[in-house]
């Protein structure tokens, strides 16, 4: 069984993947194309997903909040046109599982406690872990513990 784990954004999102065993991981930044491709592939075998039951936050705008919605629905629509099986869970309830509060570095501080070798940079010229990387690697994670 693969478990997948969806972060939802366009610009900021992100998936990833833990194997059965909690060994195997993999992590990326959001990518339309690749996003489809690799469930593509996972499809044919086992898998699930954990993805943020994300809403509209205060003080974003309209456009940016139409723009994280299309990216929400394009997801499910994705997973469910694939066949595979997935649970919207609310950010309080797997954030919980790993003690974490709003406190983005802290997601980043967990992962690599959990996933001691993966790399949280976004791309080759980050200097920074990005959050929503590990937040994706430990709704995974999450998954995996929980479905």
């Amino acid at each position: 069984m693969i478990y997948v784990g969806v972060d939802p954004g366009s610009r900021s999102g992100a998936y990833a993947f833990v194997a059965d065993d909690g060994d195997g991981a993999e992590v990326y930044a959001w990518d339309d194309n690749g996003f489809v491709e690799s469930m593509k592939a996972l499809s044919v075998g086992r898998c699930v997903a954990c993805v943020e039951k994300v809403g509209a936050m205060p003080k974003q705008g309209i456009s940016s909040t139409w723009v994280f919605a299309e990216n929400f629905g394009y997801i499910q629509g994705v997973l469910h046109a694939l066949n595979i099986p997935f649970q919207l869970v609310p950010p309080r309830i797997w954030k919980k599982e790993f003690s974490l509060t709003s406190d983005k570095e802290k997601s980043v501080e967990i992962c690599h406690m959990l996933f001691p070798g993966i790399n949280l940079k976004r791309t080759e010229k980050s200097h920074k872990d990005d959050n929503n990387l590990a937040e994706a690697l430990l709704m995974a994670e999450y998954a995996r513990r929980h479905f």
